[in-house]
């Protein structure tokens, strides 16, 4: 396979449609075609179905379009790193920020750090629900993400401990409050509004409750930020939040915390990369940041001096 077969390969799937690819690509129709049929002799799988409509990824079209995404990627980010050679690092960085937790209050840090010490760097923050983020991370479309997990192992990442933010009950303040701290037993009780199973901190909370043969009282399951602070300020009922974000909502909405004990749920933040696409300059740069900042955080960190070396 050669580069130029592979941006070819990219516009089609991304166009969908071979005609008008090979205008944007100004290139004629059957050489373009050709170059197709050359990548699936060498790949040896068919890449595209073609229809009246246009033309469709197959599956095995699927699996080289994301690993060709990270390619060519990586081919420009070879490019910007041997152009700034010498000159101070630069290029784009993408970075992930799990909404709702510790990672948020790291934002406006990092970006002051990056000017402070690299300007020349662009980093794109981008915040989304972890799974969300892990999969970006996974294909190769983002270089690093600070969010919940990390506890299992997942092929194609790796992850790095950061610190640990406890779990609090937060109630609405016509609810009379619960005492400071509040057993877990307390807690599965009351009407709760909680995350989907799938979800980190849901999967803590589960697994503390089942520990102690309870199983929390869910009346609905929500994953907007926005959507929970206006069931705590309408009185609805509870919900369970790391500390981080637990503080951000009573700090804006008339409610209550409490932090969870017997047992104690802390949700672990964790740095994700893949575990076998290399970092760029620029992205080993704000890792090295990231890791200096959660260093001095305010809160318990986790151990981070044993790092592995970015690959």
């Amino acid at each position: 396979m050669n580069f130029k077969r592979l941006q070819y390969f990219l516009k089609i799937v991304d166009i969908g449609s071979m005609t008008q690819a090979a205008d944007v690509l100004h290139v004629a129709q059957p050489a373009l075609s050709q170059q197709l049929a050359t990548l699936e002799a060498e790949t040896g799988q068919q890449l595209l179905v073609r229809t009246t409509r246009g033309v469709t990824p197959t599956e095995a079209g699927k699996v080289l379009y994301r690993h060709a995404q990270a390619i060519m990627r990586q081919c420009d980010q070879a490019r910007v790193d041997m152009r700034a050679a010498g000159a101070g690092l630069s290029g784009a960085v993408s970075i992930g920020l799990a909404p709702g937790t510790a990672a948020a209050g790291l934002a406006l840090p990092l970006l002051q750090a990056m000017r402070a010490h690299h300007p020349g760097i662009v980093p794109y923050l981008n915040e989304t629900y972890g799974t969300t983020l892990s999969e970006l991370v996974m294909n190769g479309r983002m270089d690093l993400a600070v969010l919940y997990g990390g506890t299992v192992e997942v092929h194609g990442l790796s992850f790095l401990p950061l610190l640990r933010e406890p779990l609090y009950l937060v109630g609405p303040a016509g609810l009379t409050p619960c005492p400071d701290p509040v057993p877990l037993r307390d807690v599965a009780g009351l009407d709760l509004y909680l995350p989907r199973p799938y979800n980190v901190v849901r999967k803590l909370i589960d697994g503390a409750c089942a520990g102690i043969d309870l199983a929390p009282r869910v009346v609905a399951e929500i994953e907007s930020a926005s959507t929970l602070k206006a069931v705590i300020a309408a009185g609805l009922g509870a919900t369970i939040l790391p500390e981080s974000m637990a503080r951000e909502v009573t700090a804006s909405t008339p409610s209550w915390r409490a932090r969870i004990v017997e047992p104690a749920i802390e949700a672990p933040l964790a740095l994700c990369q893949s575990d076998h696409l290399p970092l760029s300059e620029p992205a080993q740069a704000v890792r090295a940041l990231l890791l200096g900042l959660v260093r001095d955080w305010p809160r318990a960190p986790l151990p981070v001096r044993n790092a592995p070396a970015p690959s």
